[in-house]
């Protein structure tokens, strides 16, 4: 896919990349990645994605902008409280970049609707904030064959890992699905959502930007995905460690266990 001349200045800084250059950044220009929601996590995700050069971001979320996101969700502003959020973060990607089309999806993602909202993307990119959603969306993308880059918030601390379950690994084995890592929800009130527990707001922002790194070195095809490695950073202490997982026969998708 051609670059413009416009588009050429503009990605310059990715160009000059050996790892990403013109076929890279062609690649980005092809892209179709939908994110599931535009707050903490998903904000800084779409901004960076779309400064990237992804050519289409579907966004799927049903929330209005509050005063309470504003801390950290940086793709809206005061003027936009009230506002459904999709509209908020396609305004903000209009005026950063205006060569990414940005599909706008203002829904809740659930089992039911999600193979229909996968079915024209390439990559999902989860940024929802409950177990429900993390679980229809990361079931969908296995049986959807979609890759997955998807991410938690605690109150200082976060974790990230990438599911490519439809492929195999080095090893000869299914690389793991998300159930392999998480086999099922916490029981119901044992985590406390964000409104309770509170969050540091840069975090999202580091989050989410690591989020937007996976999705791009997927497209692009560079570096070393976080297939079967799930990073965990804690912010108290600034430490980022990784832990390494496997496939699991007894999961509950692709193993013996159904």
């Amino acid at each position: 896919m051609a670059l413009s001349a416009d588009e050429i200045e503009r990605y310059a800084r990715h160009l000059v990349l050996r790892e990403v250059g013109g076929p890279g950044q062609a690649k980005l220009k092809a892209a179709r990645i939908l994110v599931i929601g535009a707050g903490g996590l998903g904000a800084p995700l779409i901004q960076y994605l779309a400064a990237a050069g992804i050519g289409t971001i579907g966004i799927v979320d049903d929330d209005a902008v509050s005063l309470s996101n504003l801390q950290r969700q940086v793709i809206h502003g005061t003027p936009d409280i009230g506002r459904p959020k999709v509209e908020s973060a396609a305004e903000a990607v209009a005026r950063l970049n205006p060569h990414v089309r940005i599909v706008p999806h203002a829904t809740r993602i659930t089992a039911e609707n999600a193979p229909a909202l996968l079915a024209e993307y390439d990559c999902v990119a989860d940024g929802s904030d409950n177990f429900t959603t993390r679980y229809a969306v990361s079931d969908a993308c296995f049986h959807a064959s979609k890759p997955l880059v998807t991410a938690a918030l605690g109150q200082f601390d976060g974790s990230l890992t990438t599911i490519r379950a439809h492929e195999t690994g080095p090893d000869g084995h299914p690389n793991p699905t998300y159930r392999c890592l998480f086999p099922s929800p916490p029981p119901p009130g044992s985590v406390p959502p964000c409104a309770e527990a509170g969050v540091l707001g840069a975090l999202a922002g580091v989050m989410g930007s690591l989020m937007a790194l996976e999705v791009i070195r997927a497209v692009a095809g560079f570096g070393e995905p976080l297939v079967g490695r799930l990073l965990m950073v804690d912010a108290r202490a600034m430490r980022f460690e990784t832990l390494s997982y496997g496939w699991d026969e007894a999961n509950p998708l692709s193993g013996m266990r159904t």
